[in-house]
């Protein structure tokens, strides 16, 4: 290193770029590549598996691959894909769970190594029989029908359509759960089943517990369809209260995202996209960065069909956040295309942890968004409200209700085309 008169040649042995040695005289690049082939068994002859070294070898920092694969479950991985005891396919992957699996999954997905698989149907199909095992045979028959047939088919429908499995598998493992619940319950009780269940067993069933009881009200739609029951019917249950902080707390909230040091900087730019512009959470962690833009007025975002403005200081804290997004050094390079990456290449951020930060300090989400909306249709005709945000025109009317204007005479206007 002549500039720093330093009598030592740092350059590569073999591929020549001057950087720190880490392996003799090679770069961490190079002996991350040796040492992958150590635990593959070689250089491997499969082109996934070689592609996948290619894909680990370009990272931007090696040296956290290195770490990384000092892992023993890590290494026993690559050991058993590079000797073919677990073929490279995601039928080879399920066989071996856990965190690792599923991010050399995540890598090999996002490299196009392995075809995309929704993650959730999977885990959702072995949730279904470790729920199911060991129940009495009149209580788990008709659940794994209802599961199966009902829950199952919709959902893989979805995944075959490219449309996201998150919500409805959360809501299906909802329904399977409380149905089990209350099959037992009534097994245990009155040692009946489901199809000698009556009305005054489901009444009193959703009468004595919480709210949640009443998601027992699918399974009974379906086993009418089916002919299992006719005689019982469970009405749909409306929330009878809508939370909602006060505008004094929207605002407090939104210095505090602005201008506090209470959460790291993504989290604070995912809480103001909720107080601002009323979005849920699991839309905002699926974001893809194309929908910021610049232009001599400003920053714009596009949430709906046309951009919005973001005003200051928000929009430089959107830059500062675009400058410095997290998780890019997953193996998927610089290249992942979410506004809020996931520590996994090539995914966005789960919104159950956007959802618990914001939580933990303190921000009642559900009331956040229902303030946010409710305050921007009180500026807005909610028809504008909804093409700029998203929404259907029929929730941004109902806000409008709520907050005692209705903007009737709005309802046929639109935003014209300059």
């Amino acid at each position: 290193m002549a500039c720093a008169e330093i009598p030592y040649d740092f350059h590569c042995q073999r591929c020549n770029v001057e950087a720190a040695h880490h392996r003799g005289r090679l770069c961490a690049r190079c002996a991350l590549r040796d040492g992958l082939h150590d635990l593959l068994g070689g250089e491997p002859n499969q082109p996934a598996l070689a592609g996948l070294v290619d894909a680990l070898c370009v990272d931007d920092r090696p040296e956290s691959i290195i770490v990384w694969k000092r892992s023993a479950k890590v290494q026993e991985l690559l050991r058993t894909l590079g000797d073919g005891t677990i073929p490279v396919t995601h039928e080879g992957l399920d066989t071996v769970p856990g965190k690792p699996t599923e991010h050399l999954r995540a890598i090999l997905q996002h490299h196009g190594l392995l075809p995309q698989r929704d993650q959730y149907l999977p885990r959702f199909e072995q949730w279904i029989d470790a729920k199911l095992a060991g129940l009495p045979d009149d209580v788990g028959q008709p659940v794994r029908h209802f599961a199966t047939w009902h829950h199952l088919r919709r959902i893989r429908a979805k995944a075959a359509a490219g449309a996201s499995t998150r919500g409805p598998v959360h809501s299906a493992k909802q329904e399977i759960t409380e149905t089990v619940k209350f099959l037992l319950w009534l097994h245990e009780t009155y040692q009946r089943t489901a199809a000698t269940c009556t009305q005054q067993d489901v009444d009193e069933w959703i009468a004595s517990g919480p709210t949640t009881r009443s998601a027992i009200r699918t399974f009974f739609v379906v086993a009418t369809k089916t002919r299992l029951n006719t005689t019982v019917t469970v009405q749909h249950r409306s929330a009878t209260t809508s939370p909602s902080l006060s505008q004094d707390q929207r605002l407090a909230w939104i210095h505090e995202l602005l201008t506090g040091t209470s959460e790291s900087l993504p989290y604070r730019v995912a809480g103001m996209l909720l107080l601002l512009y009323a979005q849920p959470l699991v839309r905002v962690v699926a974001l893809p960065t194309s929908i910021i833009s610049n232009s001599e007025n400003g920053m714009t975002i596009a949430l709906g069909t046309h951009p919005t403005d973001v005003p200051e200081p928000f929009a430089s804290t959107i830059w500062q956040h675009l400058a410095s997004r997290p998780n890019l050094r997953t193996g998927a390079g610089s290249n992942n295309p979410w506004l809020f990456p996931s520590t996994l290449a090539g995914r966005h951020l789960h919104p159950g942890t956007a959802m618990d930060r914001l939580r933990s300090l303190g921000v009642n989400l559900l009331g956040a968004r229902n303030r946010a909306i409710g305050e921007l249709v009180l500026q807005c005709p909610p028809s504008l409200v909804a093409e700029a945000l998203g929404y259907s025109p029929q929730v941004a009317f109902l806000h409008a209700t709520k907050a005692a204007e209705p903007w009737a005479r709005y309802a046929g206007r639109r935003i014209s085309s300059p």
